[in-house]
């Protein structure tokens, strides 16, 4: 049968630009374009545009690889660039099936009053933060206690999501290969009267997070770069989810070659 794919662009010029040629391949080898049921999504942007395709295909992800053309300045999780349209579509014919996983995230949010919790995937990570007051939240690890956080907010990402927002606020960088999510601290308050533990913290695949607010409809709660509506939220549960998001493995770049390229470049 043929190959099925589907292609998700952020319609800039250069990604324009390469959808057309690569539409044009796809025709003359004979794979076919099924937006609805494909086998792969082709993402062509950034890193954004594959976010947007990991969200528009998360109901599929046990039937779906995913597989990033790169048009920008920097995209972590896109193998392959703009000018190997070529290359990749013969790739496609050759090497159809290879893929590799990673965690994802698994979020429920529950609410003060009747309102049904709401559940969510994330590939990078989740944020909690309050308006322009001090949040505080009490962080339970397996329904105990562990601490009451105040401060800016907390992010809580997977290991690939660990390379984005969560190292921006100090977080630890992990390999994809460590099953677990971690949580980082916003501009924690930390002094003779509020402590936290201040450092980042990594939570293993058996174990869930609990994140308990006080009554306010000021929250602002994302997953990846989604904004969830404001509402009286109760608490946030946290933990790895039992669905992984595949990569197409073709010519998948080693996480650390990948780490390096995006932050340190060549000597």
């Amino acid at each position: 049968m043929p190959l099925k794919v589907a292609i998700v662009s952020n319609h800039g010029l250069q990604s324009e630009k390469t959808e057309r040629q690569l539409r044009k391949l796809l025709a003359e080898n004979e794979i076919t374009i099924d937006q609805g049921h494909p086998e792969i999504v082709l993402s062509i942007g950034g890193d954004g545009t594959l976010l947007s395709a990991f969200h528009r295909y998360n109901h599929l992800l046990d039937q779906v690889s995913f597989l990033g053309v790169h048009t920008g300045h920097l995209g972590f999780y896109t193998d392959w660039r703009d000018y190997e349209i070529p290359e990749l579509v013969a790739s496609l014919k050759e090497n159809r099936g290879q893929s590799i996983s990673y965690p994802l995230l698994d979020i429920r949010i529950e609410y003060q009053d009747d309102k049904p919790a709401k559940h969510f995937l994330a590939l990078n990570e989740s944020t909690i933060k309050r308006g322009n007051r001090t949040m505080v939240a009490d962080v339970y690890l397996k329904g105990e206690l562990f601490e009451r956080f105040r401060g800016d907010g907390l992010s809580i990402s997977t290991p690939t999501g660990s390379t984005a927002y969560n190292k921006s606020v100090g977080g630890a960088v992990l390999h994809p290969s460590i099953n677990a999510i971690q949580l980082a601290e916003i501009a924690s308050l930390n002094n003779r009267v509020f402590r936290t533990l201040g450092s980042p913290l990594v939570i293993s695949a058996d174990e869930w997070m609990e994140i308990r607010l006080q009554d306010s409809n000021d929250y602002m709660i994302t997953v990846d770069q989604l904004d969830i509506q404001k509402d009286h939220i109760k608490a946030v549960y946290y933990k790895i989810a039992s669905e992984r998001i595949h990569f197409a493995s073709f010519r998948h770049m080693d996480f650390w070659h990948r780490v390096k390229d995006a932050f340190i470049g060549e000597d």
